[in-house]
């Protein structure tokens, strides 16, 4: 059996320690307000609340991290991805981060690499507003060509140098959320390859092989959106990832490829038959994703079409096994070039995917992940 690299995404927004998290979640602790606030609908078999059997821990603390580092790594978890923010000129919920999983003291027993969310910041995060207004800006992930070249210079020397950050190849993965903001951060395509060729050279000169650029694939499409003097308007996605240089695409969740509604090992099927063909006109690696659900409710009052119904862990487990055969055949095609895995997500708690153990399941989707990934 083949050793995968089973990588999580975090949501490190449950903790107050960041004074600006109050803006949207005024009682101090984070988004644990709206997972505290959450009643049961009943809508669809949806069952709500859901209570966290570890409590509603503060994931900035290092000693709360040290017990998930140990439980993740010994389900078979063993890299972490942290969603990482720049607003407003300076980083946002990096707590989790720098003061809970750095400062675990056996963070050495995992690896970890950063995804920037670099998505506008809406008043999705806050319940308050959330089903009256989601145009509005508050934060805009578009950042300039100067900024992204301080973040690179941050990133390289606070996260790249620490011996447990996650490379493939000798090269440290850096994912980004959001192509479309982060090329209206450089104006133009053109501009934007010169910034990731930048980042690309720092980061060998800092003393490593190369820079692993990894993008969330949001389907096929074409960049029409580009202004008419953009010498890349008009082309595929595959185009323009062969144009950026771009290593590998993942996906952040199974709606990047496939539309969240519906019985879970249909979705499930969709998916895989999606980035099969999604994958066939790319010239870089697909690295597959794992999504343990999805239902969002827990941000709105009101009820949002859209949810994935019967993510039973033994569901969770076949989609496991699904997204392992098509891992398995990558591999053995030479199309993927380390054996890594995403997965939505370790506490992706208002958004329903998530790893960690409740009161419903216990540890059911941790013991899925160890079935199907966990060598004997």
């Amino acid at each position: 059996m083949k050793k995968y690299d089973v990588a999580a995404f975090v949501w490190p927004s449950y903790t107050g320690d960041e004074p600006r998290t109050r803006i949207f979640w005024p009682d101090g602790i984070g988004e644990w307000q709206t997972v505290k606030a959450m009643s049961d609908k009943g809508y669809k078999g949806c069952r709500w609340p859901r209570v966290p059997l570890w409590g509603y821990e503060n994931e900035a603390d290092g000693s709360v991290m040290e017990k998930q580092i140990d439980c993740a790594v010994s389900y078979g978890v063993n890299v972490f991805i942290y969603d990482w923010y720049w607003y407003d000129n300076r980083p946002f919920l990096e707590n989790c981060l720098n003061d809970g999983f750095l400062k675990a003291k056996n963070n050495d027993k995992m690896k970890f690499c950063l995804m920037w969310a670099n998505h506008d910041a809406t008043h999705l995060w806050d319940k308050r507003n959330s089903d009256k207004d989601l145009s509005t800006v508050i934060w805009s992930g578009v950042v300039t060509p100067e900024i992204f070249s301080d973040i690179c210079d941050r990133t390289i020397e606070k996260y790249f140098k620490r011996e447990n950050y996650y490379c493939i190849d000798g090269c440290p993965v850096y994912m980004i959320f959001d192509i479309d903001n982060f090329i209206r951060s450089f104006g133009t395509s053109d501009e934007c390859k010169k910034g990731i060729e930048e980042f690309r050279q720092k980061t060998v000169a800092a003393g490593f092989k190369g820079l692993h650029f990894q993008v969330v694939h949001w389907r096929d499409r074409v960049f029409n959106w580009l202004g008419d003097g953009d010498s890349q308007k008009g082309v595929t996605s595959a185009e323009m990832y062969n144009f950026l240089g771009v290593d590998s695409v993942t996906s952040y969740n199974w709606g990047c490829s496939t539309d969240f509604d519906g019985e879970y090992t249909e979705v499930t099927d969709r998916y895989i038959s999606a980035i099969t063909e999604e994958s066939k006109r790319l010239d870089i690696p697909f690295y597959p994703n794992i999504s343990v659900g999805w239902d969002n409710n827990v941000r709105f009052n009101d009820f949002v079409p859209g949810v994935v119904v019967n993510n039973t862990p033994e569901k969770f487990r076949d989609a496991c096994e699904k997204i392992k055969v098509f891992a398995d055949e990558s591999i053995e095609k030479g199309i993927m070039k380390a054996p890594f895995i995403t997965v939505n997500s370790w506490n992706e708690w208002t958004e329903t995917s998530y790893l960690e153990p409740d009161d419903l399941y216990g540890y059911g989707y941790l013991e899925g992940i160890k079935d199907i990934f966990v060598e004997d």
